[in-house]
């Protein structure tokens, strides 16, 4: 699997592509994991952007890249924003369970854009054709409209992937040295006592769960400007980009530059997956490595930040009665057992 996903250019060159919509989904579950807020709705934030963004490129067929692709990033942005909106104004004004809420909008995000492509003649469908009106499939964005890469010694850089390296380190920046990033640290580690020292848990909460969804909706259209170049429902929610992120991020354990190297690693893992697809390595292995990597990380945070111990608790059992209904002065008859206590901390660590 090393030789296929870093042993030559071209296997490095996939790895990176790979590994561009994982560094951005990931960055969108750190966000809002290291503040408390538990967003697994980046998987239908990442559709939502994607449909915005390739929405926008047909619309400005004609003009330069320099416009263009700005509109993109914005309008990928804004989608994923905008279906961050529903789940956040939940939690805010009715105290929603977040988790349920993202989760379920991750289904309606895929029906829609599903819809938008097999089941009617929206748009975004390619209707130019008999084939193409009798096997649906999405219209593909003008030449101008796709993403640039850079180029350096042959390796191939992504404008999604140099996007989501920028966004990384800003987002390190914010949490350890801005004002916002210590209110939400707070927030994560005590919701109560971010309140009564006056902070606008709410607010920040708001905040939080829209540059989560901002950060899926780029993902979605870097995955249309940079690769598949039209809205393709099929193969988006093949992928599961948004899920593979929290797995990114928890690997990572929510630090922003360690998010770089795990997204590699898991772009190279599927990248060797693709590789390696056939009778003797299933397609559904990757995705059984991802799960088993997942728990193997949360058992290691499990056992390194809370301490397991038994504790011996004594337990009286009333005197019996002798024959003759006499009882005999003395002490209680004393049996121990034993419990498993785990006393925990901060379940992620310190992460600064």
């Amino acid at each position: 699997m090393l030789q296929f996903a870093f042993g030559s250019l071209r296997g490095v060159n996939s790895t990176l592509v790979q590994m561009t919509p994982l560094l951005l989904t990931g960055l969108a579950a750190l966000v809002a994991f290291r503040a408390g807020v538990y967003n697994i709705g980046a998987e239908g934030q990442l559709y939502i952007g994607a449909m915005s963004a390739s929405g926008v490129a047909l619309a400005l067929r004609g003009q330069t890249p320099i416009v263009i692709i700005p509109c993109m990033l914005i309008a990928g942005a804004l989608g994923g924003v905008a279906w961050a909106l529903i789940p956040a104004l939940s939690r805010v004004l009715y105290d929603a369970n977040e988790i349920l809420t993202t989760l379920m909008m991750n289904y309606i995000g895929g029906l829609l854009i599903t819809y938008l492509i097999f089941n009617s003649d929206s748009y975004w469908r390619d209707l130019s054709t008999s084939f193409a009106r009798s096997y649906p499939v999405g219209k593909t964005i003008p030449i101008n409209a796709n993403w640039p890469a850079l180029g350096i010694a042959g390796f191939t850089l992504p404008l999604g992937l140099l996007v989501g390296l920028g966004v990384s380190i800003l987002v390190m920046l914010w949490f350890r040295q801005g004002r916002g990033g210590f209110f939400a640290r707070v927030f994560a580690n005590s919701p109560l006592t971010a309140q009564y020292t006056g902070v606008r848990t709410k607010r920040l909460v708001f905040g939080i769960f829209l540059a989560s969804g901002a950060l899926a909706g780029i993902a979605g259209a870097s995955q249309i400007g940079d690769f598949a170049h039209l809205l393709d429902p099929s193969s988006l929610q093949a992928a599961g980009y948004g899920y593979a992120g929290i797995l990114v991020a928890v690997l990572a354990m929510l630090n922003p530059l360690g998010l770089i190297l795990s997204s590699l690693f898991l772009g190279g893992l599927t990248n060797a997956g693709f590789a390696l697809e056939g009778p003797k390595f299933p397609n559904g292995t990757v995705g059984t490595l991802e799960g088993i990597i997942l728990f193997c990380v949360v058992g290691m945070l499990t056992l390194v930040n809370y301490r397991i111990r038994i504790v011996n608790q004594a337990r009286f059992t009333p005197l019996k009665a002798s024959k003759d209904g006499s009882t005999t002065a003395g002490v209680q008859e004393k049996s121990t057992f034993s419990r498993v206590r785990f006393f925990s901390s901060n379940p992620f660590g310190k992460r600064d």
